[in-house]
């Protein structure tokens, strides 16, 4: 934990359309051999305008010359989307990350249903390539707003599954997530990954379902209130003290310290900064960790997360 991903230097091989605003891009290594890809798994882009983004995976199954990811072209971005989509070319050198995973699929489960919302599909089509190689059951729900913003639909195979395609244009209205999943069976694996509104009701309507069954991933944080009051983190390896401020993360706090600590995203969806926590309680607000994981206070994200104690001890 809270070390930082191997990079290594790739350039983009190839640039495909995938559907309306969205386009893969193929990563190959300048030399030597990649990690080979694990369904779910994501990869940290070092983009030439100095932005790191995370992309997740869709690597075909045995695909292992390079990595491949799909970006969509997001109108409010950030820089990262729209930079992919305008200024990267074939050719251009980047530095990507060996691939990390926030999203593991459960191979061995008796039954996987997976919810997908427009770009969300992305971690979920290796998934399933996966399901299908294992022989494994599974069925997938894959919502869009019109046929043109599908992606992928050649790569989910049938194999032991069923993929049913939403199209909101086509039925008059948006996919029912939460009547979806109530019908689901008690012991399948569920998983979701699309935006905000779609993840907020698939979550409540597994509320009640075991928690080690459901899985979602974020693309962005969830909004949170602001949080409050200070804190002192000690720092067990550095031996430090630092004082955290109403509304400020331990990230920050530690940076205006001097204190170098490993970060991407920022804003809790990522897991980088995932750090072993030694004493205290953390306030978790980050998007990664499972409620059991959470409730372990082994660790915690540091870009987002605070303290529910006076004093946090961490292993920095």
């Amino acid at each position: 934990m809270n070390h930082e991903p191997v990079k290594h230097g790739f350039y983009v091989h190839a640039i495909t359309h995938e559907a309306a605003g969205i386009a893969s891009f193929e990563f190959r290594p300048n030399a030597g051999s990649v990690a080979p890809p694990i369904a779910g798994a994501h990869i940290d882009v070092v983009l030439p305008n100095g932005l790191t983004r995370q992309y997740s995976l869709i690597n075909a199954a045995g695909e292992t010359g390079g990595y491949r990811v799909a970006v969509k072209r997001d109108a409010r971005s950030r820089g990262g989307s729209q930079f992919m989509h305008e200024a990267l070319r074939v050719g251009t050198p980047l530095t990507v990350s060996a691939p990390r995973n926030n999203f593991p699929l459960r191979e061995d489960a008796r039954h996987s249903a997976f919810v997908a919302g427009g770009i969300g599909i992305t971690p979920i089509v290796s998934m399933i390539e996966r399901l299908v190689a294992l022989g494994q059951s599974w069925e997938l729900v894959y919502a869009v707003r019109s046929r043109r913003d599908a992606a992928f639909l050649d790569r989910l195979t049938a194999g032991r599954g069923r993929a049913h395609v939403h199209v909101d244009d086509e039925v008059g209205g948006a996919f029912g997530v939460g009547a979806h999943v109530q019908n689901l069976p008690a012991n399948a694996d569920v998983y979701c990954c699309g935006p905000a509104p779609m993840l907020d009701a698939f979550l409540e309507a597994t509320a009640e379902r075991d928690q080690t069954r459901v899985h979602v991933e974020r693309f962005a944080a969830a909004p949170l209130e602001p949080r409050r009051g200070t804190f002192v983190v000690e720092l067990a390896r550095s031996k430090m003290s630092v004082t955290v401020a109403d509304g400020e993360s331990i990230l920050a706090a530690l940076r205006n310290a001097g204190i170098s600590a490993v970060s991407s995203c920022e804003e809790g969806v990522c897991g980088t900064c995932e750090t072993a926590v030694l004493d205290g309680r953390p306030d978790h607000r980050d998007s990664v960790l499972s409620a059991t994981e959470r409730s372990a206070n082994a660790s915690m994200m540091i870009c987002c997360s605070g303290s529910a104690t006076e004093r946090l001890v961490l292993d920095l």
